[in-house]
């Protein structure tokens, strides 16, 4: 007999793996707080080859308002503020010479609103993942019933399926529901 379990498992890894990219992508908006992971796209020319920003230094958020950036190798100073400046962080670097500051400014209420906007597309795009994978497994036993797989197994087998994608469909409605909170308070 065919075993349905190993569909159940890929449907699984596959929507854990979507939820766990929006978590990630819902990290870098920034929601008016200090949040080191809005750094985590910014990339430095590091004597030739691009490097995660965190690999050049040290960040730490020392307020609710500020992020502090401080180069293991000062003349790293200059390139690290041209990477912040060309990204899509959106925040002008100040620098002492010894460490950059970026203040996270206040949101404003229109900009809460575009980044809910922002929310719900990266939401809804993972949304459209999820019930991909859902369809895919399901025309996948469909063609198990060919080799050998009762229809009423593959019957259960799609309501299991279902049941997963309601679950994942649910996650990700919880994260966007509490990201929305997080922009939106004052």
């Amino acid at each position: 007999m065919i075993e349905v379990k190993a569909f159940y498992k890929e449907a699984q890894d596959k929507m854990e793996s979507a939820v766990l990219h929006l978590d990630d992508a819902l990290a870098r908006i920034r929601a008016g707080k200090a949040n080191v992971r809005i750094l985590d796209a910014v990339k430095v020319d590091y004597y030739g080859s691009l490097t995660p920003l965190s690999g050049v230094a040290t960040i730490t958020t020392p307020d609710a308002r500020t992020i502090a950036i401080q180069p293991w190798d000062r003349k790293m100073i200059s390139e690290i503020e041209r990477a912040i400046m060309n990204s899509e962080v959106g925040i002008t670097p100040e620098n002492n010479g010894e460490i950059i500051r970026l203040t996270i400014p206040a949101l404003t209420e229109e900009r809460r609103k575009a980044l809910v906007k922002q929310t719900r597309s990266e939401g809804e795009d993972i949304k459209v993942r999820i019930r991909n994978v859902r369809r895919d497994i399901n025309e996948a036993l469909k063609k198990e019933v060919k080799n050998g797989l009762s229809e009423d197994m593959q019957k259960d087998a799609e309501a299991e399926v279902q049941k997963i994608h309601d679950k994942y469909i649910k996650k990700v409605d919880e994260l966007l529901a509490t990201k929305e909170k997080e922009i939106m308070t004052v």
